[in-house]
């Protein structure tokens, strides 16, 4: 079975320069990430970006810290508070979300003031940091233009659910950026979310019937205002993180396109495979290699498109700690 291929060219991601081991933090230092700069480098081409930096601040610095309202947090300085660096770090924030047209997700510093996702200390007149937490301003500021971008906290990735979702989103995302340029049409929609549907079975079946029946009167509506819409549901639904049962569910769905071409004692070792992956047992990659295996033998036109077969490359191995 010839699976459908991820990317034919290295997607661009945009990073916290200090994650690549840039001496650019506060101290003069860098939070190098094992897993950004020796694991990942080999399939994405990193932009790395420290906005402190790119407004001015010099290398060593004064910390900043968000004070005030978590909802309307100002950055300034630890030690002169009257250095104010909110607009400038907004405004970069803003400035790169329109310059960065080609990235497929971004990599943040957590807890930063400026880059931090979410759990950013914002400092009340007391001295101490406010409940609930706020978001650092430049990441802030470069979300808001690019809700649909797949973006993530370097220290969540060590979690390999979220490494796993997170790397499936930016190939979905690179694939859609290819789809635009190779000229978007009706019937290249169409293909493209057929070739989603297990992927979305596994991550979000209800969100998966919602885009079919928003594409089912495709023809009644402009494909350039729908397009943008059901790519925006689409990453919205695909942030969800599957869990053992839709995955579960999912292989189950696959499988049935195999029972006629299997004999019982196959079947039944399937079955078996995917019960003991749904109890936590053995890893996803353990039924999934087989449900492979059994597809190479026995080729399936429309399953071989799947994207939920092969969303990213194999030699990243993120299923096998799922």
């Amino acid at each position: 079975m010839n699976l459908p291929q991820v990317a034919t060219s290295k997607p661009k991601l945009a990073i916290s320069a200090c994650l690549l081991g840039a001496e650019v933090r506060y101290n003069g230092g860098h939070k190098e990430s094992r897993l950004c700069n020796r694991v990942l480098s080999e399939y994405f081409d990193f932009v790395p970006l420290c906005p402190e930096v790119a407004i001015g601040l010099g290398t060593p610095r004064e910390p900043i810290r968000l004070v005030g309202d978590p909802a309307a947090p100002r950055a300034v300085g630890t030690v002169q508070r009257e250095r104010d660096h909110t607009e400038a770090l907004a405004a970069y924030g803003a400035q790169m979300a329109g310059a960065l047209d080609d990235i497929c997700g971004y990599i943040f510093m957590q807890q930063s003031p400026s880059c931090g996702l979410e759990r950013v200390k914002v400092y009340q007149d007391n001295g101490r940091p406010s409940e609930p937490k706020g978001r650092g301003l430049y990441a802030e500021a470069f979300c808001a233009r690019r809700p649909d971008l797949p973006v993530e906290e370097d220290g969540r990735l060590n979690d390999p659910i979220l490494r796993e979702n997170f790397i499936t989103r930016v190939f979905a995302y690179a694939q859609w950026q290819q789809l635009l340029r190779d000229g978007l049409t009706r019937k290249t929609l169409l293909d493209f979310h057929s070739r989603y549907k297990y992927l979305l079975m596994a991550t979000h079946p209800l969100q998966y019937k919602a885009l079919g029946r928003l594409l089912g009167n495709l023809h009644q509506h402009d494909l350039q205002e729908l397009a943008p819409r059901y790519f925006s549901e689409l990453m919205a639904a695909l942030k969800k993180c599957a869990t053992r049962r839709t995955h579960s569910n999912t292989l189950q769905h696959l499988s049935g396109y195999l029972k006629k071409a299997l004999s019982s004692a196959d079947r039944q070792e399937m079955q078996q495979l995917i019960g003991q992956y749904r109890d936590g047992i053995v890893p996803l990659v353990v039924p999934l290699t087989l449900l492979k295996h059994h597809f190479r033998r026995h080729p399936h036109d429309y399953v071989a498109t799947q994207v939920y077969l092969q969303p990213h490359p194999e030699t990243l191995s993120l299923r096998n700690a799922l």
